[in-house]
């Protein structure tokens, strides 16, 4: 019977303990906290230079956007622009899904954002049927 009281008091020992621990920060572990302006200068250098997003960034939000605007699914972009203004992207949307997947109908979307990436306009440029060559394009 003592040893089963011993082996409880060391049971309540180390909880304590153990809960005090983690309860309260260790002094190794505020040194390696940054400090905020270290935080603040980490995100700095990850910020493109003019706020201006990736192309990877800019692709996939302006894709969001279209889709969220028109109700439609963008399947590709198959022309992409950095210009003074932003960004000037065209986007290939299924409009009509039809059987055989050949007679479905596309459209070519002209998409214009901003330098942060936002879409500020969109346009419908041509319509065409998926299985169908475009023989002559401006």
């Amino acid at each position: 019977m003592s040893n089963t009281s011993s082996t409880a008091k060391t049971q309540k020992t180390q909880n304590s303990r153990t809960s005090r621990k983690a309860d309260e920060p260790d002094e190794a572990d505020e040194a390696r906290e940054p400090t905020e302006e270290q935080e603040q200068e980490a995100e700095e250098a990850r910020e493109p230079a003019e706020d201006r997003p990736s192309p990877m960034q800019v692709l996939r939000h302006a894709r969001t956007q279209l889709a969220e605007l028109t109700g439609m699914a963008p399947e590709s972009v198959s022309s992409f622009e950095q210009t003074e203004d932003g960004w000037t992207l065209e986007v290939e949307v299924l409009e009509i899904a039809r059987v055989p997947d050949t007679m479905s109908l596309l459209a070519s979307y002209r998409v214009e954002l901003d330098p942060r990436g936002e879409l500020t306009g969109y346009r419908r440029v041509r319509r065409y049927e998926r299985g169908r060559a475009d023989p002559h394009r401006r």
